[in-house]
């Protein structure tokens, strides 16, 4: 009997479950902290705002009873991986198979999600990591797309992509990790400025937004030693349309309700990955205008459309 183990029952957490327990394997075991209100809302009606449970999927409240599994996904907050990872160490996971399905970098020290892992997971484990495109909503109407599986290890991507392959969601192997991890969390960056752009109904910015971003995306990717043509990939370029302009997407109500002076009370991971890359930008001296003019409206109150303006002032240059 084939059986997968998920770690983490927000939004996109849950319908991996479903995915899995519907399109790959004969049963789901779910976890998420007992409290969360994700985890309650399951548990008392077996269902959230976009699905219900099947019959097949199965919650439970002590994270022990769903290591029993050999493969685990886990799609928590980026920020809480590296408590989730120290916790996990203290459990026998040899030869175990883990998927990081979350997209961010660590703040602040800027580190990729598979790396935060491996460093806290002291165990002979494989670590894989998901990017690309796909909305809980449109998936649920059986709307195919394509994603990609990256992972240091060859056999993990084979592993996790013949897992996990169906009709709904044509899985690519990824061979570039650092550019995959990067471009899966600039593109929540990217998302932030998508939002105020159309927040400030200013939407025929949109299509330099998304001609110029890659090329900054890629010069972060490069600095970490990844190709910068990842930027042009599943995990980043790809998951625009998903990103950029979707009514689904946190990243980018985010910026719209910012641009509007309201506030947003939802998980927008592209809000601390912003935090990470201006800090190692800096550091490293890496040239990102709109990460930088992000950072000053979102984290120093900057007056956005002046802010916006201020690229435009930039010393010209070729566009390649």
């Amino acid at each position: 009997m084939k059986q997968i183990s998920l770690i983490g029952c927000g939004r996109w957490g849950t319908f991996l479950g479903w995915y899995a327990a519907n399109y790959c394997v004969d049963q789901v075991l779910l976890y998420d902290i007992p409290t969360s209100p994700n985890f309650i809302e399951l548990k008392e009606t077996r269902k959230n705002a976009y699905l219900s449970l099947s019959d097949n999927m199965y919650l439970k409240e002590k994270i022990a009873d769903v290591l029993e599994s050999d493969d685990i996904i886990i799609s928590i907050g980026c920020q809480h991986l590296r408590s989730l990872a120290r916790e996990l160490n203290g459990y026998n996971l040899a030869g175990k198979n883990f998927l990081l399905a979350m997209k961010g970098l660590e703040e602040p020290s800027g580190t990729i999600l598979v790396d935060v892992f491996r460093q806290e997971v002291k165990q002979d484990v494989h670590v894989a990591c998901l990017g690309g495109p796909g909305h809980v909503q449109d998936y649920m109407k059986k709307v195919p797309s394509c994603a990609v599986i990256d992972s240091y290890e060859e056999a993990a991507k084979e592993h996790w992509i013949n897992l996990l392959q169906s009709d709904l969601i044509r899985f690519y192997y990824g061979n570039d990790v650092i550019g995959n991890q990067i471009g899966a969390a600039l593109k929540n960056v990217v998302g932030l400025a998508a939002g105020i752009l159309d927040g400030l109904e200013w939407y025929g910015l949109k299509g330099a937004l998304m001609a110029r971003a890659p090329v900054e995306v890629g010069r972060f990717i490069k600095h970490y030693g990844g190709n910068p043509l990842s930027a042009y990939g599943l995990a980043h370029l790809g998951d625009y349309e998903a990103t950029l302009f979707s009514k689904h997407s946190h990243n980018r109500m985010y910026g719209e309700m910012f641009a509007k002076g309201e506030r947003f009370g939802k998980l927008a991971e592209g809000v601390p990955t912003l935090k990470a890359v201006k800090l190692i930008a800096d550091k490293e001296n890496i040239d990102m205008p709109i990460c930088q003019m992000l950072y000053k409206v979102i984290y120093e109150e900057a007056e956005i459309k002046e802010s916006i303006r201020v690229l435009f002032d930039r010393s010209l240059k070729r566009e390649f």
